[in-house]
């Protein structure tokens, strides 16, 4: 009975191993976004060529800085975007099957890919996606057209929670080089 209880175990051990299709589906995942990103780059700096063409007239050349500016923000998304799969993909590695040994000790590991748990996983990408939000607002905001006051409210009210967000993960997290002060009596 003990080598039924000991093949089961080892078995269900051995599960963690499914693991690797969503690492290796992130990953890929992360490698599209890098690519199509670093496309919308290409194409993006073509465009930007023609801005000190002497033939565009200052509306044609106010659209074409507006569409950049819109485009670099898309850019900028799709590399935050990718970051996230990038970091989950590690992550799940790390968590579920065994410490990447290359990152061990090397000063270019960042301490953003070094992950101890699932909360520090949920947490790493927490922060990426409230700035993807950021990102997606600015670019929604590039485009807003304030016709009320109520717009203007709004896009207020948006820029206020987003700095509250922003200070509240500021304000969780841990900074274990930070000692409390110790009261005297």
């Amino acid at each position: 009975m003990k080598w039924i209880e000991k093949l089961f175990e080892s078995f269900l051990w051995n599960s963690r191993f499914i693991i690797i299709l969503a690492v290796v589906a992130s990953l890929a995942a992360g490698v599209a976004i890098f690519y199509i990103a670093t496309v919308d780059v290409y194409f993006l700096l073509q465009h930007v060529a023609h801005y000190a063409d002497s033939d565009l007239t200052n509306e044609m050349r106010k659209t074409l800085h507006d569409d950049t500016v819109s485009h670099v923000v898309e850019v900028v998304d799709g590399y935050l975007l990718a970051t996230i799969m990038l970091i989950f993909s590690l992550g799940l590695y790390e968590l579920f099957i065994s410490d990447i040994d290359a990152a061990q000790g090397s000063k270019a590991s960042s301490r953003v890919l070094v992950i101890h748990d699932l909360d520090d996983l949920k947490n790493r990408l927490a922060k990426v996606i409230v700035m993807i939000m950021i990102v997606s607002l600015f670019e929604h905001a590039l485009k807003m057209q304030m016709t009320t006051t109520a717009d203007l409210l709004h896009f207020g009210g948006s820029i206020a929670l987003i700095g509250l967000a922003l200070f509240l993960m500021h304000k969780g997290e841990e900074h274990p080089t930070e000692k409390p002060a110790v009261e005297k009596h």
